[in-house]
């Protein structure tokens, strides 16, 4: 569930009309619930209360200072896969204590500067980068924790740009290889093997994948805990989110649906889990991203024109792929609505933004309401890869960020202005 709802005809958050913001703050325009991300931390929070477990919020999905505040006061860990993430936890008021550090291309300087900062652990992608780490430990006289990232080899079913769990992909040990890269890093001297780790791919909607991986990776996990006393396992992330009707998803009375009781939840996760996952008696740790910010934000546009051809009829908004591309990048469905709900017949339409390239768009051939210029449309499951993946191409600024809790609403990040897009650039003196 979600905190965007129309209240009569018009789009709120909270209770605040989301028409209010834009007039204040303007287009392209973020805008989150702090309520729903407290609400997805805590359901999943309690989902797997039996267990003794760590949630490491995988901030590379939203990393906003003030949704990772909100996080950190929930007692949430991170998920952090570069130095600059790492720093922005800290400045958010998070704990390095409770960082994992991911990624398979850590440099010496990163490593060094988690090292310091006391991290929990390192998930190891490569045995170069467990003599790496070795190295630069003991070059600070330091131990340093890693748990190995192990590639299980199951296909989780999802889009091929966001697996990670198969011998196609380039994260993680092969799960045939594993015994022996711990059997190795137990002989260096300062690595200390903390737990064991695994992470099969994002957007997952259903909990079969994965069962199948925590069923293939436990023996594996009981037999390296035994060996080298583990403290313990992660589970990765992965929790898909309902991008399609996303709007109704806000609503109770739908998820007592027969479609809504298809969709994985908190709930179906843990009782999947749980049974499996209790008898290890060890820590778990797991990497949600996308579930805990996926709904909680929307990205509002403004319609500059329409343009209608022999064959389409275009909706042109002041939006673009730099600022939300996972529809140009991955094909994906953002739902599309007014700030004003709208009655009558809907138009087939493409809502494409000013970016001067063909996959500059959010949909394609898409019955919507008839809008017309200086109208206002909600792209909804915004909160997750929006505006973190966003750049400056075509040298368009970098939208504004709001977050709403309650009645109330703050600019959490203001928009950028143009000459701030090259304002630390430099001309060489002989031009």
């Amino acid at each position: 569930m979600h905190d965007f709802r129309y209240v009569g005809k018009k789009l709120f958050c909270g209770r605040v009309a989301v028409e209010s913001l834009v007039k204040k703050h303007g287009s392209p325009l973020y805008i989150y619930s702090q309520h729903t991300l407290t609400d997805h931390f805590q359901k999943l929070d309690h989902a797997l209360a039996p267990l003794d477990h760590l949630i490491c919020f995988a901030m590379k999905a939203n990393s906003n200072l003030a949704v990772m505040r909100t996080f950190a006061n929930l007692g949430s860990g991170f998920d952090v896969v570069s130095e600059g993430e790492l720093r922005r936890v800290i400045a958010a008021g998070g704990d390095p204590r409770k960082c994992v550090f991911a990624g398979v291309g850590k440099t010496e300087l990163e490593i060094e500067f988690a090292l310091r900062k006391g991290i929990y652990c390192f998930n190891v992608e490569s045995e170069p980068e467990l003599l790496r780490i070795n190295r630069v430990a003991a070059r600070l006289k330091k131990v340093a924790p890693v748990a190995v990232r192990v590639n299980p080899n199951v296909d989780a079913g999802t889009h091929a740009k966001i697996t990670t769990g198969t011998y196609e992909n380039k994260f993680g040990i092969a799960f045939e290889q594993v015994e022996g890269v711990y059997a190795r890093a137990a002989k260096l001297k300062n690595i200390r093997l903390r737990g064991l780790q695994m992470h099969i791919g994002s957007q997952l909607t259903e909990v079969r994948p994965f069962a199948l991986a925590v069923k293939k990776v436990l023996p594996l996990v009981q037999k390296l805990a035994a060996k080298h006393h583990l403290e313990f396992f992660s589970i990765g992330g992965g929790i898909g989110i309902v991008y399609q009707p996303a709007l109704a998803s806000g609503d109770a009375a739908w998820w007592k649906t027969s479609a809504a009781k298809k969709i994985l939840t908190p709930q179906t996760y843990a009782a999947a889990l749980l049974p499996l996952l209790r008898p290890l008696g060890l820590k778990i740790l797991l990497e949600p991203g996308r579930f805990l910010v996926g709904n909680a934000g929307i990205l509002v546009t403004r319609v500059e024109y329409l343009k209608r051809t022999g064959r389409k009829n275009f909706v042109i908004v002041d939006a673009a792929m730099n600022d939300l591309i996972r529809p140009a990048f991955y094909d994906s469905y953002h739902e599309i609505i007014p700030l004003t709900k709208k009655g009558g017949a809907t138009i087939s339409s493409d809502v494409v933004g000013p970016i001067c390239e063909s996959g500059d768009y959010f949909c394609k051939d898409r019955p919507l309401p008839k809008v017309g210029e200086g109208d206002h449309l909600a792209l909804l499951s915004a909160g997750a890869y929006g505006f973190v993946m966003a750049s400056n191409y075509n040298s368009r600024g970098l939208a504004a960020e709001v977050l709403v809790n309650g009645n109330k609403s703050a600019l959490v990040r203001p928009r950028q202005g143009l000459e701030e897009i090259w304002q630390s650039e430099r001309v060489p003196g002989w031009m």
